[in-house]
């Protein structure tokens, strides 16, 4: 499994239900808590911010703008 930090962009692989997130939505890590939890912020196209949950390694995969060696 690949580090997760700080800032990194992140797609959700699972459903959370409680939090009304669907799997594939994108947040980005504005906290880490510990070593494989995180604080996840997902915001709306207009910045505005509609969950905050904390989140473990393994709910979550990192997004990639370039591809690798770049």
């Amino acid at each position: 499994m690949e580090t997760l930090e700080l800032l990194d962009v992140v797609v959700l692989t699972e459903a959370l239900p409680k939090t009304n997130l669907r799997k594939g939505e994108l947040g980005t890590i504005v906290e880490v808590l510990d070593k494989d939890v995180f604080l996840v912020e997902f915001a709306d196209t207009k910045g505005v911010t509609y969950a905050l949950p904390t989140l473990t390694a393994h709910q979550l995969m990192k997004v990639y703008f370039e591809p690798a060696g770049v």
